[in-house]
């Protein structure tokens, strides 16, 4: 399985709240983001792990290099408007069958996400998008689907018949590589917008839910994903 980590963020909340490492920096239990995913990632058989920085992080820049002797990681270094065009940029190292893709700072339950990489692996579905019903964001992308988890939607506002919204972590085939494409050259911009337009495209994607998914974009979310990985 490749794996690509989107981490070209500017972290600019946390900076502005005291955090003073970038982003996939910030340490997690004595643990940095990054690394975090890059071993997780390792445990559940990565082929590759395609990494995008921008080009104000040469802290993140140099650890990588340091890593890139006992991992199979390729970096990738470009300032981008937003999470799909970063996806884009990774989308070289992602050719060639199935693939997962997260941002650097999702924060899940390991052995849910182990199960997560299996079911794909064994899935016929063109993706499988993680899901949770746990809600701590502020603009959720929520995510219908009928009974037997086929996604049917993305929506900005809550409908009746959503119970989930998006975790933020895709496992996605070649097709979607041709949608990302298609969005790119049209001009669509925001991951949900991509999300849609696999809809549009008639992509198969089902839900996985997760009990708890926290993105860490505040200081106080660093405590709350300390506290769900210590709830294994």
């Amino acid at each position: 399985m490749k794996y690509g980590i989107i981490a070209a963020g500017e972290g600019s909340r946390l900076a502005q709240e005291g955090v003073q490492y970038p982003k996939p920096m910030v340490p997690i239990l004595g643990t940095t983001l990054i690394e975090r995913l890059i071993a997780i990632f390792m445990r559940n058989d990565a082929e590759s792990i395609s990494i995008i920085i921008n080009s104000h992080q040469p802290q993140t820049r140099e650890r990588l290099e340091e890593l890139k002797s006992l991992y199979p990681i390729n970096i990738v270094i470009e300032d981008t408007p937003s999470s799909m065009h970063s996806m884009y940029a990774l989308s070289p190292y992602l050719q060639g069958g199935k693939f997962c893709l997260t941002t650097v700072d999702t924060i899940f339950n390991e052995e849910e996400f182990c199960e997560y990489i299996k079911r794909f692996s064994q899935c016929d579905c063109n993706g499988l998008m993680a899901v949770t019903s746990y809600i701590d964001d502020e603009k959720p992308l929520y995510v219908s689907t009928d009974s037997e988890l086929n996604i049917t939607g993305f929506h900005d506002n809550a409908p009746a018949d959503a119970l989930y919204i998006s975790g933020g972590i895709y496992a996605l085939d070649e097709k979607a590589l041709v949608t990302l494409e298609k969005c790119i050259s049209n001009g669509t911009s925001r991951m949900r917008n991509f999300q849609r337009m696999l809809i549009s495209d008639g992509l198969h994607l089902k839900a996985h839910p997760f009990g708890k998914i926290i993105d860490v974009d505040h200081a106080d979310d660093i405590k709350k994903a300390e506290q769900l990985i210590m709830q294994r």
